[in-house]
């Protein structure tokens, strides 16, 4: 990973997944976004340059810390989506104090109106909070984006959604953004760009066919064969690690007997897990006992079109195992437990295994080098579907759990 010091941002490119290293003090004057661009704002997520409605330029900062509001971009399809700065009650959805809804409101609404007025939608840049050991500030650029993204409806790339707090509800955006395939973006375009001049010479040519077509070059980046180790699949947030102890507390218990009933509505509770993931999944039936021949649930995934359906069918098994966290030793799903499903997955069939705890590196290895069609739903991905689900808290969670999977 490339890292950049501070004292070289100033005349440095922005480029595609560099870190940008803050000050060794920690001190906001340290801040690298505000050296790489010149009369930005060391704080907030949104951080836009130029005077009046349509700006110059706009940096989109994520913490990735913010449990109701997940930032989130996928670097297989280059879709960024990003949440707006109402975030707390009280407040009508574009009363906030840096502006950041009005300016989604403004650049959504040039997007929709005519080819001409791309030429007035600035820039936006990407980076995520990535601290280093010498700078817990530091920053990493994750690339450009324009708004909207390639098939998507002017009634989908910019979405109003409601969220309560406190017994109190409020609107916040959520916006989709095209991260674009460009990999390097040199300084000369930067210092044009807060001159008000994104469409100069300078400017790249991925851009330009974008300004003058609507044409969109996504950055996708097809992943080589990935094998999670245990920490990738294991929370890491605290509060991710609070989720998960409540959701495998919930289900665990010593008695053998008490301990069989809880697996069966553990596997309720996988078979939820799966469709709050994915809309498209339809659950079928939960198995039970020894007759589910090696299926704990089984259902169908919608390929085609509503209203002339193609179905790919899948079997499911949920297994509460004791995640290993907070120095208790894991208990790992092994070669045993994935060889069981994959025998139970006929033609054109997938299976989906849902764990409290982690895969084995050999069988996860094993699975994605014989392309074996296996989802894997580990600790952390259990944590992170219920967060974006609205089931931020611990407290939340056993609510959840306690209603709908009481014990």
């Amino acid at each position: 990973m490339r890292i950049i010091q501070l004292q070289e941002i100033a005349n440095s490119n922005l480029i595609v997944d560099a870190i940008y290293e803050s000050s060794h003090d920690g001190q906001l004057a340290g801040e690298p976004i505000s050296k790489l661009l010149p009369g930005l704002g060391n704080m907030g997520g949104f951080r836009p340059s130029g005077r009046g409605e349509n700006k110059n330029l706009v940096v989109l900062f994520s913490t990735g810390e913010n449990k109701d509001w997940p930032d989130t971009l996928d670097l297989n399809t280059g879709l960024f989506t990003y949440y707006g700065d109402n975030r707390t009650p009280g407040h009508e959805i574009h009363d906030t104090q840096k502006g950041g809804n009005k300016i989604l409101r403004r650049v959504f609404e040039l997007l929709h109106q005519s080819p001409a007025s791309r030429q007035l939608i600035p820039p936006f840049l990407i980076f995520d909070k990535c601290p280093t050991e010498q700078g817990a500030r530091s920053v990493q650029f994750k690339g450009i984006a324009i708004p909207g993204y390639p098939g998507m409806s002017a009634t989908e790339d910019l979405v109003a959604v409601w969220k309560t707090t406190k017994g109190q509800r409020f609107q916040n955006y959520r916006s989709v953004f095209t991260a674009l395939d460009i990999p390097v973006i040199y300084r000369e375009w930067i210092t044009d760009i807060l001159e008000g001049n994104a469409n100069s010479d300078n400017a790249p040519e991925v851009w330009k066919r974008w300004i003058e077509s609507g044409h969109y070059e996504p950055l996708k980046s097809e992943p080589t064969t990935i094998i999670r180790s245990d920490i990738e699949q294991l929370p890491d947030t605290p509060l991710k690690t609070q989720i998960l102890g409540t959701v495998w507390q919930h289900f665990d218990h010593a008695d053998e007997s008490e301990k069989k009933r809880r697996a069966y509505i553990f596997e309720r509770f996988a078979a939820r897990i799966f469709q709050m993931h994915d809309h498209r999944v339809i659950v079928d039936e939960i198995t039970r006992g020894v007759a589910d021949g090696g299926r704990d649930a089984i259902g169908r995934y919608l390929l085609g079109l509503s209203n002339d359906p193609v179905y790919a069918e899948f079997s499911l098994e949920a297994k509460c195992y004791r995640p290993g966290m907070e120095g208790m030793q894991a208990n790992r799903i092994g070669v045993k437990e994935v060889s069981r499903l994959i025998s139970r997955i006929r033609h054109r069939q997938f299976g989906v295994l849902v764990t409290t705890s982690t895969v084995h590196k050999q069988a996860y290895q094993e699975v994605r080098e014989d392309r074996h069609p296996i989802i894997f739903i580990c600790g952390k991905d259990i944590t992170e579907i219920l967060i974006k689900a609205g089931y931020n808290t611990p407290e939340s969670v056993n609510e959840f759990l306690q209603s709908e999977f009481p014990l």
